[in-house]
Order: structure tokens, then sequence, then C-alpha cells
């Protein structure tokens, strides 16, 4: 596909891309869901504040799992097969979720859904790039992160309905469930509709012709792109591929230097460092922090749901500007942004006075500049780390090493996920919340720098002369 493809060339390809994006819908839905019900679980399993922060926590172990075999699963059986698996898993945990009657049974259900989550984080973008023309990849690619955090508004929105119907979280609703049990199980619509969603969809034709099938992959071309040359196409993608065989892991390593190929280190440092600034402290932990804050249980509900439009807003710009200004920039403007306003959270939680019950008591100035200086910080996450990563790491390796190096970059973003989040409470506990943002703040910074240094701009360029670099 050339870079100078029509924009009319995207009717043919954003139902495909649509329905991969459910895939982030659902990696959004089933990471912001459990954001409302933190209480309700350490009450109805009785867990100790160790306990619960596993509970939260465990989901991120599963989508390390998922997203390390994701790239090779899809490799060996395509994309869209693998997919199709995500979607049953998706709709495994959050039913499972909903029914564990303990924390044990409740961690093995989240774990199958951070399995499917981490191959969706991995795999849909993967394959919105590999079906998209050069001119509107970015902007297809973004639909990724629309999807993911349509899914964490959706969430906290369906959370807040919720428990405004039952009376609370722990509340008993239909049928003698409790709310917190409704709550997972909103997850089971949005799995259904992506398993017929991926019916109507063809498999990703750079992976057809990498398991040698050509002739299906001319079909697709002709399928996505109608008026492109498909066996022109398919030769030069062959090229790209090293006479067509499969990619393994072993072609990240560079045996002529005896290191890992370069460009997999970049696509490792934004992968951890779009979870360093701390974003999922937010969105895991929104309720919490702002309880922590002095704030009531409803209004922290209610400010998870604001969280979530301005998080849909930004991306939407984002969407508007990835193949205008490039990806480079918009990491750069975001990196200073956070850097700002993460410095500016820290501040005023370090001036804020503690409470005799131990908890921060913020004056109403000072309520006020912590809101609008966190949902600043969420917008400018929003316009840049949380869509252009993903873009940047569907599109920047080579075809022969794509599917070993996303699942290498998946391990590492999940992995930095999992430390975030499971340090979070013992941070809080520790240097407060003050604290905490500090060392986001420097994380955001460090952000600027790496992407001047090392991120190199992939905007209108074809798959194919990326892999010829």
């Amino acid at each position: 596909m050339t870079s100078a493809a029509p924009l009319n060339s995207l009717r043919p390809v954003l139902l495909p891309a649509s329905v991969a994006a459910i895939g982030g819908f659902l990696f959004g839905f089933d990471s912001g869901v459990i954001n409302g019900t933190v209480g309700a679980l350490s009450a109805a399993f009785g867990s100790s504040a160790a306990v619960t922060g596993f509970n939260v926590a465990s989901m991120l172990l599963g989508c390390a799992a998922g997203a390390f075999l994701a790239g090779r699963l899809s490799d060996s059986f395509g994309r869209r097969a693998t997919l199709f698996g995500t979607a049953l898993l998706f709709a495994l945990s959050g039913w499972g979720s909903g029914i564990a009657d303990s924390s044990l049974e409740f961690v093995i259900y989240r774990l199958i859904g951070g399995f499917a989550v981490g191959a969706a984080s991995i795999i849909c973008p993967a394959y919105i790039a590999e079906i998209s023309p050069a001119a509107i990849r970015g902007r297809l690619a973004t639909l990724q992160q629309l999807a993911i955090v349509l899914g964490l508004f959706a969430a906290f929105l369906s959370n807040f309905i919720i428990a405004r119907l039952a009376g609370g979280t722990s509340a008993v609703w239909w049928f003698g469930f409790q709310a917190w049990q409704w709550m997972f199980w909103v997850e089971l619509i949005p799995s259904v509709a992506f398993f017929a969603g991926l019916l109507l969809i063809p498999e990703s034709p750079r992976y057809l012709v990498a398991a040698g099938r050509p002739a299906d992959a001319i079909r697709a071309f002709a399928r996505l792109s109608p008026d492109m040359d498909g066996p022109a196409e398919v030769a030069e993608i062959t090229r790209s591929l090293d006479q067509g065989r499969k990619p393994r892991f072993r072609d990240l390593w560079d045996a002529t230097h005896r290191r890992l190929h370069p460009i997999v280190w970049v696509g490792i440092v934004i992968a951890a460092l779009q979870q360093l600034v701390g974003i999922n402290v937010v969105f895991y932990y929104g309720e919490v922090l702002w309880r922590a804050a002095g704030f009531s249980e409803a209004d922290a509900l209610k400010i998870n749901v604001i969280g979530g439009v301005i998080n849909i807003t930004a991306t939407l710009v984002a969407i508007a500007l990835i193949d205008r200004i490039g990806r480079k920039p918009l990491l750069l403007i975001g990196s200073v942004g956070m850097t700002v306003f993460l410095g500016l959270l820290a501040a005023v939680f370090v001036g804020a006075h503690t409470s005799a019950e131990g908890s921060l008591v913020l004056s109403s100035a000072q309520g006020t500049t912590a809101l609008v200086a966190a949902n600043l910080y969420i917008v400018f996450f929003g316009i840049s780390w949380g869509p252009v990563m993903w873009v940047l790491l569907g599109e920047m390796f080579p075809n022969r090493l794509r599917g070993a190096a996303l699942s290498v970059a998946g391990v590492v973003q999940w992995g930095a996920n999992f430390a975030v989040t499971i340090t979070f409470p013992p941070l809080l506990a520790g240097i407060g919340l003050g604290g905490s943002y500090g060392i986001y703040a420097l994380f955001a910074a460090f952000s600027a720098w790496y992407a001047w240094k090392f991120v190199r701009e992939t905007k209108g360029r074809t798959l194919e002369e990326m892999s010829a670099d």
C-alpha cells in the first residue's frame, strides 16, 4: 500500500478495524471494572488489605502471560483465530469473576481475563496495522486506544449506575446477587459482540503470506483494498519476510552484533514508560485515591466517570492529529504536559494536612487544584502515550520481527503495569500521595527525553518500507 492511499480506501477496512477494536473495548472494560468493586470484594471475601491489593493486581500477571504468548499464537494460528480465543476467555472471566465466592477463585478468573486482555493488547493493534493503508494507519490504529478508553468509561459508568440503583456496591440487587457481581457480568455483552463480529472479518493478509498462503492473501487484499495490485503487494511482503519463512523469537537476536535488535529495545522501553507514568493508578485505584484525598464514595465514583469522558475526548483529539503531526511530536507534547501536572498533584498532596484518623484533608482550593491537575494529566496522556504507544508497537517492528517483538514488548508493558499497581498501596501508606505522584512525574520527565532521543517517526511509511530499514 502506498503512503498516498486516498481516504476513500477507509471504507473496506473500517469494519475489520472496528471489530478488532472491540478487543480493545474489552481490554478497557476488564481493566476498569475492578475500580468500583475493591471495597465490596474485601467485604465479600473477608480479605486483608494485602490480599485485596493482589485481587486487583492479579489480572496483570495473566496480561503478561497473554501478551507473551499472543504473538507466537498469532504467528502460528493467525490473528483472527487468536482473537476468537480471546473473546471466549473474556466471557469466561466476566462470568466467573461474578460467581467467585473466595479470593482464590476470583483470582483464577481474573487471571483468565488477564490472559485475554494481554493477548488483545498485542493482536488487535497488530491486526489493524497490517490491514490499514499507510496514509490512514495511525487513525485506524488509534481506534484501539479509543476502544480501550470507551471500555474504561463503560466500566466506570456501569459501576456507578449499578451501585446507585442497588444502593451500594455490596448491596443485594437482582435475583439475590450483590451489585459487584452484576458489575462483572455486564462484560458478557461486549464479549458476545466481539465473537460475532470476528465472523465477519478476513484474516490479516500479511499473516497469510507468512503462513505460505499467497492466494488467500491476494483474496484478502482484494476485500480490504479492491484497487490494490494484490500479487505485487504479496511479492513485496514476501521479500520483507525473509523468503516467506514464519517469524521466530530467535529473530529478535542480532547474531552479528550479539545483542537484541535496537528497535526491540526501543519498543521495550516505550512500553514500560507508558505505565511508569502512573496512569493506571488513576484507573485502577481511582475510588481509593480520591477517598484517600477526602472525597466520599459517591463523589469518587463520579470523578471516575468524569475522568473517563475526558480520556475519550483526548483520544478523539489524538485520532485527529496522529496522521497529521506524527507520532513523535504527540509523545513529546504528552510527556511535557504529564510532567507538569503530575508535579502539581505531588505538590498539592504534599501540602495537604492529615486528620487525626490518618486521612488527607484538602482545602477547597487544594481539592479543586487536584481535580483540575488530575484531569489535565489524563488529557495529556490521552493525546499521547495512551494511543501512540499502541500505534507504534503495531507498526514500528519489521514484518519478520513483529509477532515476537510485540510479545516481548507486551510482557514488559504488563509487567510495568503490575509493578505500578502492586506498589501503589505500600507507596500510599509509606510516602503518601505526594511522594507517589512525585515518582510518576520523574518517569514522565524521563519519557520526554527518551522519545526525543530514540523514537523514530513512522507517519506515512508502509510496513514494508520500515521492514527494509
